[in-house]
């Protein structure tokens, strides 16, 4: 696993201020944008260059921002397609019980309340309402769709890196 979170992609430039258009993949974009905090910003090629948030606002269905240094346009072309990221450290305990951050949850292992062993947790979704947790299988077949609800999800342990579910009816079915 790596130490960098990804917290939002850059995908475009915002007018000649050297803003830019951010499709954020945080809970938390007020915490990850907040003016002065340092963010990662990784290339397609894997380099890296850090840089320090000056200004956020939501615009539409985007976060913009600005970087300390990056007064221009022409100053964060190079930016776009390029992934925002903190590093793991830099993380703090946010969280209400029962919540859990992706990295936590992805690589899991999970079994229903019998004992049988599922898969492992390969992707989490979130289209609606509730994340789905997507389980590829143990064995053959197609992989197992888990929607994080209370009658489904029974417990999670982070330290074992273990799940263990309810199988609601038809949950399991290829």
């Amino acid at each position: 696993m790596t130490d960098w979170l990804n917290v939002g992609k850059i995908v475009n430039t915002h007018g000649i201020r050297g803003e830019v258009r951010v499709i954020s993949r945080t809970d938390f974009p007020e915490k990850r944008y907040a003016t002065g905090n340092r963010l990662s910003i990784q290339n397609e090629r894997g380099e890296r260059t850090t840089v320090t948030v000056t200004s956020w606002r939501r615009h539409k269905q985007f976060d913009l921002l600005t970087f300390e240094g990056f007064e221009n346009v022409n100053d964060v072309e190079k930016f776009k397609g390029s992934l925002l990221q903190i590093h793991q450290d830099a993380l703090d305990d946010e969280l209400q019980e029962g919540e859990f951050y992706y990295h936590e949850i992805i690589g899991a292992q999970v079994y229903t309340e019998s004992g049988e062993e599922l898969g492992k947790i390969k992707e989490i979704l979130s289209p609606g309402a509730n994340d789905v947790w997507v389980v590829q299988r143990k064995g053959p077949g197609k992989d197992i769709l888990i929607p994080y609800i209370d009658e489904v999800v029974k417990q999670v342990n982070i330290s074992e890196n273990k799940v263990i579910i309810h199988p609601m009816e038809g949950l399991l079915d290829e």
